[in-house]
């Protein structure tokens, strides 16, 4: 039982590694490099024996495990303003948090003292530390709230990144 699926595993293998090495064939009969260079411009005409000259053929030169490589992981998130997010909504329900996309979003919740009930999405969109970083939507179960609510809460969490970076600099 076990023999067999390690041949199955192995055969699975196999058949993707030889599909991944496609891209590498690919390129090495169409000329060994694409006709553009890092410029986006077409090369020159390849001249053949015994016939017109001819362009290469464009190869994109990627592979099948390229289509599971994730692109968008280059994307940074200011590390305190991500948790001082996080510490001023606190008393929120978290839904979801992404810290490679820089977005949280809450349920609805009660802060303590208060009686109106309030839902957060916060985007973190820049690694700096700065207002222009920093979105925040706020909304209530009647609709979404004043300017200068939505606003004291950027004050709070922007304060509250400075408190943690200061301290971080301590150490």
């Amino acid at each position: 039982m076990i023999h067999l699926r390690l041949k199955k595993i192995g055969l699975a293998l196999a058949c993707v590694l030889m599909v991944a090495s496609c891209g590498s064939i690919r390129d090495r009969f169409s000329g060994g490099s694409s006709s553009a260079d890092d410029t986006g411009e077409e090369a020159a005409p390849v001249n053949r024996v015994g016939g017109p000259p001819r362009k290469r053929q464009v190869g994109t030169g990627s592979s099948l495990l390229d289509a599971f490589k994730d692109s968008e992981a280059n994307v940074k998130v200011n590390r305190f303003l991500w948790t001082a997010s996080l510490d001023v909504l606190s008393f929120l329900p978290i839904q979801t948090a992404d810290p490679f996309t820089g977005v949280i979003s809450t349920g609805y919740g009660r802060p303590p003292g208060g009686g109106q009930a309030y839902r957060a999405t916060v985007l973190i969109s820049d690694p700096a530390l700065d207002a222009r970083s920093l979105k925040v939507a706020l909304q209530t179960q009647r609709g979404p709230v004043s300017n200068a609510t939505q606003r004291a809460v950027e004050d709070a969490i922007l304060a509250r990144a400075r408190q943690l970076r200061i301290n971080a600099g301590r150490f």
